[in-house]
């Protein structure tokens, strides 16, 4: 298991955890970050990293993305 900030471009992954306090997950939830869903990061930029999650593109912050565990 490593958080998502370790991934490579392109390649899908499996969430396998999402830590953090409730708020933090039930808001990563809601974007469509869901354990067993799957997510693929496109790009990572400055503070961001950008990912492909249920047919969407979302930017998450690298402090959030380090909670993302693939």
């Amino acid at each position: 298991m490593m958080p998502l900030t370790l991934a490579e471009a392109g390649e899908e992954n499996i969430i396998k955890k999402i830590g953090g306090k409730q708020e933090v997950k039930s808001h990563l939830e809601t974007l469509g970050f869901v354990v067993g869903g799957t997510v693929t990061v496109v790009n990572a930029i400055g503070g961001n990293v950008i990912v492909n999650v249920k047919e969407s593109r979302i930017a998450v912050s690298r402090e959030m993305a380090q909670k993302i565990m693939i």
